[in-house]
């Protein structure tokens, strides 16, 4: 059943200047990657990403001279490849840095690591007897020396699963479940620079909420259909009478 949800891309966009960790301290985050993921492999995923963590993450050569413009079209070009299609690319400022949100569609999660943007991961996704288990291993960053960006050290790496059934297991921190289905695991940039190994582990349900909530409705329309038959048939036959 495919099944692969999707989210506004101004809520993305909100999120990542507006996330608040513990305390309400403004949590600045210069990389992110949301994965709505399918039990069939699908998956769509959204990159909120400033040019300057692109370009030292992933090695690219972005523009980021205060006041140059986005070239949306190499931005574009950088995410394309045959293995996923690029459905959006837009972008706004924050700290004075030109940030990009990408939307891509993934028809198989398990070849994105064929792609530049996603070549520091590896996935995986089995049923292991009534479980899905999905696994996701960031490795190495490519380190470029870009120079001074303004950069302060408190700058975080975001990776975000939302996840189509009941999660049984999760390697996440504590309190990084969010509303039943979403997992999040954080690094700070630094670390993320060096490349320390992030391993994104969970364990699904073979049942997708959507499907599970499909059944629930249809029972329910089912004994409303079956009440509403029977008080019909009590005033029918009362009025024969």
């Amino acid at each position: 059943m495919r099944r692969v949800a999707a989210a506004p891309a101004a809520v993305l966009v909100v999120v990542s200047w507006a996330a608040c960790g513990s305390g309400g301290i403004l949590r600045q985050y210069e990389y992110e990657e949301d994965t709505y993921l399918g039990l069939d492999g699908t998956a769509t995923v959204y990159v909120n990403a400033s040019l300057a963590a692109l370009n030292v993450l992933r090695g690219t050569s972005f523009d980021i001279r205060q006041g140059a413009r986005l070239d949306r079209a190499q931005v574009r070009a950088f995410f394309a490849s045959p293995s996923v299609r690029v459905d959006a690319v837009t972008g706004f400022r924050r700290s004075a840095r030109q940030f990009v949100h990408v939307k891509l569609t993934v028809p198989d999660i398990l070849r994105l690591h064929d792609t530049a943007p996603f070549g520091w991961s590896t996935y995986q996704l089995d049923r292991q007897g009534d479980q899905y288990v999905f696994k996701q291993t960031v490795g190495r960053a490519a380190d470029r020396d870009i120079g001074n960006v303004g950069w302060t050290g408190r700058e975080l790496v975001a990776f975000r699963l939302h996840l189509p059934s009941k999660i049984r297991y999760h390697n996440a921190l504590p309190g990084n479940l969010k509303r039943g289905n979403i997992l999040v695991w954080e690094q700070p940039l630094g670390a993320r620079r060096r490349g320390e190994l992030l391993v994104l582990d969970a364990r699904m349900e073979t049942q997708s909420i959507l499907y599970r909530t499909i059944l629930l409705f249809g029972a329910t329309f089912l004994v409303v259909a079956a009440v509403f038959a029977v008080l019909l048939w009590a005033i029918v036959h009362r009025k024969g009478r």
